[in-house]
């Protein structure tokens, strides 16, 4: 294949890709729990409480509590807290904690599981109420609570400014494009709220995914569309195995030095790649060679997921195809 001048330009002086954005979300490692007060000793036992939550999500829901160390982790656990803050409720106290992302992520390895929460994009809720208008952050925090306990961020789609849902349906590239540069993610949940139910679109590398659910109240209705997206988003993505597989990666749409190297990030950036090596080149289109514990289908579909590329059609002798979304 023909490598045009720019790339051969990229390739010599080794161009690091810049590290992308990341959309405000409600955080997997964020807990809000209950207190008494605003004792040393209470706090210390909160922080442990919060603590256990966020290990279990950040390791997939797995029990830790069995691992060497994980009890020392929780008696340290004000050392891993980023922010912390008080508030009155009708029933009490509440304390919400943050912890810092990177050394928890960290504590999760040490104790032996893998992190199942680094690296994954926010999901885009654009939910509508019965009256047809969008819900906003309160109204879905029954959602949001729920894809956080197992793993997954949220973001809120701008009222003033919503992207058109039957073409965040229809998967259209310049609508995706318009979510990446706002949102930086390639999930979004579209709902329609009805008659004590909802119609649900999940929109996930590219493709939709629709269903549509019933429940006695709206609270729970909302924590059912959580578990329901997260459940969907892991069928297509969280497909990893134990074996390295050796798949060529065809990505269209390069159309500058900057696209191949942010193009390079997102793939050695992404867990499940082992390794990134360029074959070739045509005009707008590489071909790259990916080590991956991911099929290439899953693989595609992964990638897809983050915004900055969607799948394409079949190029000969590849794997998988991609378009780099601009």
């Amino acid at each position: 294949m023909r490598l045009p001048r720019l790339f051969l330009i990229v390739l010599l002086l080794g161009l690091a890709g810049l590290p992308p954005l990341h959309a405000q979300t409600v955080s997997p490692y964020s807990v809000t729990v209950p207190v008494t007060d605003t004792s040393d000793t209470q706090r210390g036992a909160a922080f442990a409480s919060a603590l256990s939550q966020v290990l279990a999500r950040v390791a997939g829901g797995q029990d830790l509590r069995g691992k060497a160390g994980y009890d020392d982790a929780l008696k340290n656990a004000a050392a891993l807290v980023l922010h912390f803050q008080y508030a009155r409720t009708t029933g009490g106290m509440n304390l919400s904690v943050d912890f810092e992302p990177g050394a928890v992520r960290h504590l999760v390895t040490q104790l032996g599981v893998t992190d199942s929460v680094g690296g994954k994009p926010p999901v885009l809720l654009m939910v509508r109420g019965s009256d047809g208008q969008l819900l906003d952050k309160d109204a879905l925090a029954s959602l949001a609570g729920a894809a956080a306990a197992r793993g997954y961020g949220v973001t809120y789609v701008d009222p003033s400014n919503a992207p058109d849902p039957a073409k965040v349906d229809a998967a259209d590239p310049a609508t995706l494009v318009a979510i990446n540069q706002q949102y930086h993610t390639g999930l979004v949940l579209l709902g329609s709220l009805h008659d004590g139910g909802a119609d649900w679109t999940l929109v996930s590398g590219g493709k939709a995914q629709h269903w549509n659910d019933k429940a006695a109240t709206e609270d729970a209705l909302m924590t059912d569309a959580g578990n329901g997206m997260v459940d969907r988003i892991g069928q297509q993505l969280n497909v990893i195995g134990s074996t390295v597989n050796d798949e060529k990666l065809w990505v269209s749409g390069l159309a500058s030095a900057m696209d191949y190297a942010n193009l390079l990030s997102l793939l050695r950036n992404d867990p499940s790649v082992r390794g990134v090596a360029m074959l070739g080149a045509d005009n707008d289109g590489m071909l790259f060679e990916v080590k991956s514990v991911m099929p290439a289908d899953a693989l595609a579909a992964n990638l897809a997921a983050s915004g900055r590329l969607i799948r394409s059609e079949a190029h000969p002798d590849t794997d998988a195809s991609l378009q780099w979304l601009h």
